[in-house]
């Protein structure tokens, strides 16, 4: 397609548009404005859209590998022959992994295996709890939901996945893959990678493991399992085979008598690649007379990385079924990717991937499945990313209506916190409320830290003797506590330093050191901490005590372990109660619906987001205060989170590669002084555009977080403006911010440039490139870079941004290209073309909708590409809906009445003309008989008189009915036709 370009011109009108379907205002080029665009400047050209930023569908019969250049790993593909559904045709389904995000286990559908729709979720929210819900400092970063298998099996779908910090696994079911709710059911345990396997007879499996795979065998309603079979295939019983390093994600797949089981691995100093394994016997060495290994095993893919995954069936014309493979490569920061590999078999059974086991990135494959053309565009014109207007016009999703439980809160005693809980802390009463640990003596002494009392601690005979006050009612589960206390030893044998507890005893057997220091000899240390109970401690007996740590036999060497020391201030004090707890109206549906490529950062609080609240328009709340004390669990040393991580409803969508940009406009009228808010590109590392007002001022700038992290952070340190990437806003309550991604330059890392507007028209860039962004080596996130919108707070809850649409591109500014209207006009063009009577109201209503958008583009002013692209997307994407309706066969038919006389006597005379391009059969209907004209001949006519034997009439009419065969239908058309009163005497 030849692209029509827009140049840009200085001083534009200021638009005043109003909605336009909430997406025309929008932004242009650095630093221009943008004229109108001249609607004759060219003719349109005949409309043939490109495929959607995420499909790599050719549009010639063939696609590109990988396929979606976006972020969906650990694939599982499963096909429901066209015998089992209602649309008659194979259709395929495809699960993927999202981990912490929130609708979580997407269902995906394709027709063709190579253009892929989200249809469906499998769950709103994984659970209910705070990890799931960045709540009280608990995150599921690069946690939540694993690697899912899907299964269809006797009517019912299924999904198995794995949770690392929700509980184990969980399996899932409904009979509406599409549209259904899903029943949950925990398995009690985790299972690494599980993959469900319903034999031949039906008997269910799942197989599960890393660095071997092993299977269990369950009961029809999984609820018990019958039999476990650990370790079926091990790496070390295939020295010849490419096994080794990583060894996981087996998916198991019956093909003519044959089990074979795809698993990834990774070989020491070698690539990801694909071995399968292939027995006669599901079970192998557990199936055998003699516990031999009856399975095989072949590398079948190494090249380029691509792995895990799965064999996926299609059906030949011939009746039979080929298998291909759908396996996935790391493509960072971009994400994990999957690909379409055809497959030739062998005669000895084995395949081979690719070209003769070679799969070029970029490389590209004739399709397995042929479509209509219509079918072809439409498909291709599919995308897992969307732009936005915000409109709450999403169909309503059964996924969204969980029912949860919410557990009670917290059953404590508030006159217990706030107030210390230790009686005589300083020793200045001696040794009153103060009992021993162990074994020493305890003896009042007048060498305090402060005031005039402290305790000294002799004679121990454990490091574990020493002072202890009894706290049995007052300690309780689930409550944060700040403990301190003054330590200080002088034995002249005893180690220059010494390490000091305060730990807690609860019953007579759990211990917790709460707090520490290590003391200097012959200076006052402090301990100093915080603890909290576990909820599920018993409390009824409880103390605490200082102490030295533990040796079975310190006796031994008595100066080391056992000396003398003195104590003084201990305090234990009980925060008052701000645990964060699960709402009810924090779960519940709050009437706003989103499209389905949108994903929250965790579960959503849906009391605090809205499209309902502002009519189109997306707003954000901020419903708390981030306090930096959100850590990453999954890290061994609690890594601490940014604040950007911290914040609740962060709003986003897979990035896609090589080059994204994504344009919003804001309202900040309603921020509050310490709130932030803006467009991220984010993982653990990141880069954003946002506004921050401080002290009422607003301003605008870049903010970039790189490696290397450390466990912890300056949160606000983190997130300081780049210098020489801000700008006052002054008085401004609506700014444009623009995120333009390159992922190519260089490949392996995400560099973005920012710019913003005042006016949506003349924009300017907030500084340079910045990055890069890359994978997260200790894989926290361990998913591709989202892009997304956020608020967050600082200081006070309250304040609000609203967001008015979302416009994606796949041209950056930074590639100074012309504005290219050439697809626009072509789409609206076409659109015009098509007739309403010919398709179903409501989807014809959706098309003009989204003309509606195009032409308030068209008509401009415009500026940046993506107020370009988004509304032709959109119509596009309509019109290929349009395009499979077929529409009802017409018939077209012309009717002409008029009157004569002949020999005294009036005569009404019919012409019947026929337009279209098959011959027709007319029945001429009057007030003066009937007349069947056979066959009226394509585009010919016809005559007729009707002779009345009066010699005057009244004024009438005449009726023709005309019925043709068309498209292997019969069609029938009525017309009529008047004819005025006459008079022959």
């Amino acid at each position: 397609m030849t692209r029509d370009r827009v140049a840009s011109a200085t001083n534009p009108p200021r638009r005043s548009w109003g909605r336009m379907l909430a997406l025309v205002v929008a932004g242009t080029v650095m630093g221009a404005g943008l004229m109108p665009i001249d609607q004759a400047a060219t003719a349109a050209e005949e409309w043939n859209p490109d495929s959607s930023y995420t499909s790599s569908d050719n549009g010639d019969g063939s696609y590109r590998v990988p396929l979606l250049n976006s972020d969906v790993p650990d694939v599982s593909v499963e096909r429901i022959p066209a015998a089992e559904n209602d649309e008659g045709r194979d259709l395929y389904y495809m699960i993927s992994t999202t981990m912490h995000l929130s609708p979580g286990a997407p269902i995906m559908k394709s027709y063709d295996l190579v253009n892929w729709e989200i249809v469906n979720y499998v769950f709103d929210r994984a659970n209910i709890g705070d990890d799931f819900s960045l709540r009280n400092g608990r995150t599921s970063y690069g946690q939540g939901q694993w690697a899912s298998s899907l299964r269809y099996h006797d009517g019912l779908w299924y999904v198995a996945f794995n949770t690392n910090n929700l509980g184990g696994s969980y399996l899932y079911t409904t009979d509406d893959i599409d549209d259904g709710s899903w029943d949950r059911i925990s398995l009690g345990r985790s299972y690494h990678d599980p993959s469900l396997f319903f034999d031949v007879d039906g008997t269910p499996y799942i197989f599960y493991g890393s660095g071997s795979t092993s299977a269990v065998k369950y009961s029809a309603d999984f609820s018990t399992v019958l039999a476990e079979y650990p370790q079926i295939i091990r790496p070390a019983d295939y020295p010849n085979a490419p096994v080794g390093g990583l060894f996981e994600g087996a998916q198991v797949t019956y093909i003519d008598g044959t089990y074979y089981i795809v698993i990834i691995t990774w070989p020491s100093g070698q690539g990801r690649q694909v071995v399968l394994f292939r027995s006669d016997d599901l079970l192998g060495r557990y199936a055998t007379a003699d516990g031999s290994n009856p399975y095989e095993a072949k590398g079948v893919l190494n090249s380029n990385g691509f792995a895990q995954g799965s064999l996926v069936p299609i059906a030949r014309e011939d009746g039979g079924t080929d298998y291909w493979g759908m396996f996935f490569r790391d493509t960072f920061p971009i994400g994990r990717i999957p690909a379409l590999i055809p497959a030739t078999w062998g005669e000895d059974g084995w395949p081979v991937f690719g070209n003769n086991g070679s799969v070029t990135i970029g490389g590209s494959f004739d399709k397995p499945i042929t479509l209509s053309p219509e079918e072809e565009r439409l498909e291709r014109l599919k995308s897992v990313v969307v732009s936005d207007d915000f409109a709450n016009d999403a169909p309503e999703r059964a996924y969204i209506d969980e029912d949860w439980v919410i557990p009670p809160g917290p059953d404590v005693d508030p006159s217990l916190l706030g107030v210390e809980l230790v009686q005589n802390g300083g020793f200045e009463n001696g040794t009153t409320g103060w009992i021993v640990n162990d074994t020493a003596t305890l003896t009042a002494s007048g060498d305090a830290a402060t005031g005039a009392g402290a305790v000294q601690v002799t004679a121990r005979q454990t490091t574990g003797s020493g002072p202890a006050q009894d706290l049995s009612g007052k300690l309780q589960r689930g409550i944060t506590y700040d403990v301190s206390a003054k330590v200080r030893y002088t034995d002249p044998l005893a180690p220059a330093t010494k390490q000091f507890f305060v730990t807690a005893r609860y019953g007579s057997s759990t211990f917790t050191n709460l707090a520490t220091v290590t003391a200097p000899r012959g200076q006052w240390a402090t301990i100093t901490g915080s603890f909290t109970v576990p909820a599920g401690q018993n409390v009824d007996t409880a103390r605490i005590f200082v102490e030295t740590p533990y040796t079975q036999n310190p006796g031994a060497n008595p100066s080391q372990h056992l000396m003398d020391f003195a104590v003084d201030d201990v305090s234990v004090t009980g925060r008052p109660l701000t645990q964060e707890t699960a709402h009810p109206d924090e779960i519940a549906p709050n009437g706003s619906r989103l499209a389905l490529q949108w994903q929250w950062n965790h579960a959503p609080d849906n009391r605090h987001w809205s499209l309902t609240e502002r009519e189109g328009w997306l707003r954000l709340t901020n419903g708390k205060v981030v306090t930096g004390n959100t850590r990453h669990d999954k890290l061994a040393n609690d890594d601490e989170a940014t604040y950007l991580e911290e914040a609740r409803n962060t709003l986003s969508q897979r990035t896609f590669g090589p080059s994204q940009s994504a344009e919003i406009s804001m309202d900040i009228s309603a921020m509050k002084n310490g709130d932030v808010a803006g467009l991220a590109a984010f993982g653990r590392n990141f880069s954003y555009v946002g506004v921050k007002r401080v002290d009422g001022v607003n301003t605008v700038g870049v903010v970039n977080r790189t490696t290397p992290f450390t466990a912890t952070i300056d949160q606000n340190a983190v997130e300081a403006f780049v210098p020489g990437t801000t700008a006052a806003l002054g008085d401004a309550t609506q700014v444009h911010l623009k995120a333009d991604l390159d992922f190519a330059n260089p490949s392996g890392q995400l560099w973005t440039t920012f710019s913003y507007s005042l006016d949506g028209i003349s924009w300017t860039a907030l500084g340079n490139r910045v990055g890069p962004l890359t994978l997260d080596g200790a894989l926290t996130h361990f998913m591709g870079h989202r892009i997304g919108v956020f608020s967050y707070a600082t200081q006070a809850t309250g304040g609000y941004v609203d967001i008015d649409h979302f416009l994606l591109s796949d041209v950056r500014s930074a590639e100074d290209l012309p504005l290219d209207t050439a697809a626009l006009d072509a789409a609206i063009a076409h659109a015009e073309t098509l007739d309403a009577a010919d398709y179903p109201e409501e989807d014809w209503q959706a098309m003009q909708a989204a003309l509606v958008w195009a032409e308030a583009a068209a008509a401009g002013p415009v500026g940046t590409q993506n107020q370009i692209d988004a509304p032709e997307r959109a119509l596009s994407l309509q019109l290929a809906r349009l395009g499979v309706i077929r529409p009802a066969p017409s018939l077209d038919i012309d009717l002409t009445a008029a009157t004569r006389c002949a020999a005294g006597k009036v005569q009404v005379t019919a012409l019947v003309a026929n337009p279209n391009g098959v011959p027709v059969r007319a029945a001429v209907s009057s007030a003066y008989g009937t007349k069947t004209l056979a066959a009226v001949s394509a585009e010919k006519s016809a005559t007729h008189a009707f002779t009345t034997r009066q010699t005057a009439i009244d004024a009438g009419e005449l009726t023709v009915t005309a019925t043709a065969e068309i498209d292997g239908e019969t069609v029938t058309r009525t017309a009529t036709a008047p004819y005025d009163a006459r008079s022959c005497g």
